[in-house]
């Protein structure tokens, strides 16, 4: 190891210690790597400029993230929710299969795990706790298992960013969350299903007819989303980027104009706040820019190629590794940085070996959904925690079955790359 890159390792170590915000402490470490090289620290701006100004696909980042706030603004999340009601309200453990099947719809909409949780996942959890049955536990860690179908089921905003660092395209990458995110969806559904057998549940008092168009009514406006949404990138109308404004525009329209959910000041609020979660997104960028700029610079990602190539790997002990160290990084680091910063390092070594990166693109967000919600620092946890107030330990020991379930498809995912290939394939957008 260079004198450079030790000097950057140390910073960032010495950073993350410190608790400073992860994109300033990459951008100090990067600094630090350009003075103890003797370089230009003029390299600093022209990375970060070059890198923002060449990732046209970045901009769907904060158009996603204002959709989503959007729409957990206005009355989408309860109007989906009695909308779910009608179909599988009467299931054992009913609320909870609500709350699944609200997270599946709602998936097509943010494309953020923690929107989520923070929108549709605290209606559900308010109305299980009205239920003997739903101990504080359990509402939340299906809440909490519900939440990581967010990135999973199209549109996808880490998926945005890792189309961003590898060169993948968007629209494969949407379609190759299709099959997976679904298949979690129904083995969410089945564990809630096995749980509620268990505890013998009652089931839920079915939706009274006469109530079922007003509900239906209620929620086919907010279901338009994902189907303008995800038509109009397969139909070739607009491309992702595009889409992401008209997300945007679609869900203003329907909060403020269609549903009269959104006053002056709730809006300001949204603007606020997505522009807060945006700067925070784009702070990360830059010391990613620079920071991978570094890693370049010192040939780490050829060299770690070179080293999986000597140990004889093959892609499937690979892809076994990296799920290791994801599961590993996951829980302490946030999404954007594993993003940033570790895929980068991987993709040659995954180049290599012949690995599909829509499939690697795929595996690795579903690590990352998975490193949210398992001890000891999974971020899903802590949100919730802060909502609603349910402690981590309750909804950790809850919570379990999901996280083998989950780990369980990791594994499948792993070693059978149709399941997340085959739909691109047939649409045409994956060769």
């Amino acid at each position: 190891m260079s004198t450079a890159l030790l000097a950057l390792a140390s910073v960032l170590l010495a950073t993350m210690l410190l608790r400073m915000p992860i994109g300033f402490g990459m951008l100090a470490a990067g600094i630090a790597y350009l003075l103890a090289s003797g370089q230009d620290l003029g390299l600093v701006a022209e990375q970060v400029c070059n890198g923002m100004y060449n990732s046209y696909v970045l901009l769907a980042v904060p158009l996603f993230v204002f959709a989503a706030n959007l729409m957990n603004a206005g009355t989408v999340s309860e109007r989906i929710f009695d909308f779910c009601r009608i179909l599988v309200g009467p299931m054992r453990g009913g609320l909870a299969q609500v709350d699944i099947l609200v997270s599946v719809i709602f998936s097509g909409m943010s494309g953020s795990a923690i929107a989520d949780a923070a929108g549709p996942g605290l209606v559900t959890i308010r109305q299980m706790l009205k239920k003997p049955e739903y101990t504080p536990g359990f509402a939340g860690a299906v809440v909490v298992a519900s939440a990581t179908l967010g990135p999973i089921i199209p549109p996808s905003i880490p998926m945005v960013i890792y189309a961003m660092v590898s060169g993948t395209s968007v629209g494969a990458l949407f379609l190759g969350g299709v099959l997976p995110g679904f298949l979690m969806a129904a083995l969410m559904m089945l564990v809630v299903h096995w749980i509620a057998v268990r505890r013998n549940m009652p089931r839920e008092a079915p939706v009274p007819r006469s109530q079922w168009a007003g509900l239906i009514w209620r929620g086919a406006l907010p279901l338009s989303m994902p189907l303008v949404l995800l038509g109009g990138i397969y139909s070739g109308a607009f491309t992702p980027t595009e889409a992401a404004a008209v997300a945007a525009l679609h869900a203003l329209v329907l909060a403020a104009l269609v549903f009269r959910a959104l006053s002056w000041r709730s809006f300001w609020a949204v603007v606020m706040e997505s522009a807060r979660a945006s700067a925070t997104i784009t702070v990360i960028l830059a010391g990613s820019f620079m920071l991978n700029y570094a890693l370049t610079a010192e040939a780490v990602p050829q060299a770690l190629a070179q080293w999986v190539n000597a140990q004889g790997l093959s892609p499937t002990g690979f892809l076994l590794l990296v799920n290791l160290l994801f599961l590993a990084l996951g829980c302490v680091l946030d999404v954007s940085v594993l993003l940033l910063v570790f895929v980068p390092m991987l993709l040659p070594a995954a180049r290599l070996l012949g690995i599909d990166l829509v499939h690697f693109g795929v595996l690795v967000v579903l690590n990352m959904m998975i490193g949210l919600i398992h001890p000891p620092f999974g971020m899903l946890l802590f949100v919730t925690k802060a909502l609603t107030g349910i402690p981590i330990g309750a909804m950790m020991k809850e919570g379990w079955p999901f996280l083998l379930m989950l780990l369980g498809l990791l594994l499948a995912i792993t070693f059978f790359p149709p399941i997340v290939l085959w739909l691109p394939q047939t649409m045409g957008y994956h060769g």
